[in-house]
């Protein structure tokens, strides 16, 4: 569509969007033109059209043409209050220059062979093309304050940026080559404004807020405020009103308008982030596909944003972010491809210093004895640590509340029952980071000893037996030395008892000790003794006796 075709439409568009029908335009393929329409200026005393001429209107124009447009029968006496008409073909165009407001990341200028990196304050002229890498954005202010933010990984063109005459009167026309663009167009009730031109549409607007999206051959647009006269390469040109978005394809016509989707209710978001990587996470939104999320500096001004992502499922994943506050601005995306409606809610993040990582005990252990010991690992940013360890009341009510350790480990003193403990690190500068996750652990008491039972002793056998525990199994060793280094019996065994056939006359001694069905072992108990005397051995001369019984 030429640009004079589609500046009438945005000079019309306003009547387009209050239902009074217009005649149908149509779509050619985009090529430089003279702006088109009229602007009205209003007399002030003293003004002349000689005067206005030498003002407003290019070289070659005369007074005459504006006097015999709008029939001045006196070129000296123009009375105030007047509306002059003043083709806006015919007022001196001067070249503008519009500014970086905002840049993160890779921002590129292509201008000569080699790309420069861009910074907030630097200028850009016509025909100069911006990109942006990964994660990368830029804020451009143009000369009637329109603004736009390229998103990341995008590139643009600034074909033409003008201002004609002493009228305010803007001419900007920017090529979006790939990527997504946010536009925030100041309203102006003159022609031609503001335009964007993609492969597969062409945009034209008078004051709106709205979005275009392209990449090879597929655009779209989102209007979020006021309107946009959209063209693609065919057809007419459609008039797309706050809260709807089209699509078209290079080379043909623009799908009709589609209603957006709704903003998200971010009500139940949480607004706080203590974990890396962050992981906000929203409400399903009826009729999405997917959704975009982005982080915005805090502030109202909506175009320095910091983080930018597609995601399939109502939940954004971004690798790392200063601490510090934010806000979150989250919408849908439907089956079209078309982005929704924008809702923002604050976001903090809160995630350093990070808290250590626990070490013992581990998650869900059990512990024996009333001593417990907790460590952590060792935190080079923490200059001590906060420790709290809770029962069944939970952390509003602390058994322990321990802010001020400086070491990387505790012992504390607990009756048997279920605990849960927690950490945060705290800075030089008396910076407290978020808690870690909650461990639990079980302190039981240390099963006791088996309590032995006198043992049995014959020449035949010595059977030791001691009381048993429920659940448990037993070591146990016997030995003929004091210190148990040889045993002559070590085994486990879940019978409360241990025997040995035929013992030689000497002195034996046994011990036990009760392990837990978690592996936990208690202490050994008191060594029993018994002495086997020495004597005849019956058992063992009864083979040489039975012949001799015979004869």
């Amino acid at each position: 569509m030429s640009l004079t075709a589609l500046a009438r439409a945005t000079g019309r568009i306003c009547l387009v969007l209050a239902g009074i029908s217009t005649p149908a335009l149509r779509a050619q393929p985009a090529q430089p033109a003279e702006p088109a329409g009229e602007w009205s200026y209003q007399v002030a005393a003293g003004d002349t059209l000689i005067g206005l001429t030498h003002n407003f209107l290019k070289p070659g124009v005369p007074w005459q043409k504006l006097q015999q447009l709008n029939k001045v029968p006196n070129p000296l006496r123009l009375p105030p209050g007047m509306a002059l008409r003043m083709p806006v073909a015919w007022l001196r165009a001067e070249a503008a220059v519009a500014e970086v407001v905002f840049a993160r990341g890779d921002v590129q200028l292509l201008r000569g062979p080699n790309p420069q990196a861009l910074a907030a304050g630097q200028q850009l002229q016509a025909g100069d093309t911006v990109r942006t890498g990964e994660q990368s954005v830029l804020s451009m202010r143009f000369a009637d304050a329109s603004r736009l933010m390229l998103a990341p990984q995008s590139q643009v063109r600034l074909d033409r940026l003008l201002v004609l005459g002493k009228s305010g009167v803007t001419d900007t026309v920017l090529k979006l080559e790939r990527g997504s663009a946010d536009s925030s167009v100041t309203p102006a009730k003159q022609v031609p404004g503001y335009r964007i031109e993609t492969p597969a549409l062409n945009l034209g607007v008078r004051g709106t807020e709205f979005r275009v999206h392209t990449q090879a051959t597929q655009s779209q647009v989102e209007v979020l405020q006021g309107g946009v006269a959209a063209a693609g390469s065919l057809g007419a040109a459609q008039a797309v009103a706050a809260g709807f978005g089209l699509a078209a394809t290079a080379g043909a016509a623009a799908a009709a308008p589609q209603r957006l989707l709704d903003a998200p209710n971010l009500a139940g978001t949480p607004q706080r982030l203590e974990r890396l990587p962050l992981r906000p996470q929203w409400p399903a939104l009826a009729g999405a596909r997917a959704y975009r999320a982005q982080v915005l500096a805090d502030g109202q001004d909506n175009q320095q944003l910091l983080l930018d992502g597609r995601f399939d499922e109502p939940a954004g994943k971004w690798a790392d972010l200063p601490d510090g506050r934010y806000r979150l601005r989250v919408r849908g995306i439907d089956a079209q491809g078309l982005e929704g409606r924008d809702s923002i809610v604050a976001l903090v993040v809160k995630a350093r210093p990070e808290p250590p990582f626990s070490v013992g005990p581990a998650a869900d252990a059990t512990v024996y004895g009333e001593q417990v010991g907790l460590s952590w690992t060792q935190s080079a940013a923490a200059a001590r640590y906060h420790l709290q360890i809770a029962g069944e009341a939970g952390f509003e009510r602390p058994l322990a509340d321990l802010p001020a350790l400086t070491e990387p480990r505790h012992t504390q003193a607990l009756p048997p029952g279920n605990y849960r403990w927690r950490l945060a690190a705290i800075t030089a500068a008396a910076d407290t980071g978020p808690w870690g996750d909650p461990q639990a652990f079980t302190v039981k008491a240390v099963p006791p000893s088996p309590a032995a039972e006198p043992p049995q002793v014959d020449d035949k056998a010595i059977v030791f037996r001691w009381r048993a525990t429920a659940g448990a199994s037993y070591q146990v060793q016997i030995t003929r030395e004091a210190d148990f280094a040889k045993p002559l019996v070590d085994t486990r065994t879940r019978e409360a008892q241990a025997r040995i056939d035929q013992p030689e006359p000497g002195i034996y001694q046994m011990r036990v000790r009760a392990i837990e069905p978690d592996g936990f072992t208690g202490p050994w108990g008191t060594p029993q003794q018994v002495e086997v005397k020495g004597g005849t051995r019956w058992w063992l001369i009864l083979p040489f006796l039975l012949p001799l019984l015979a004869l």
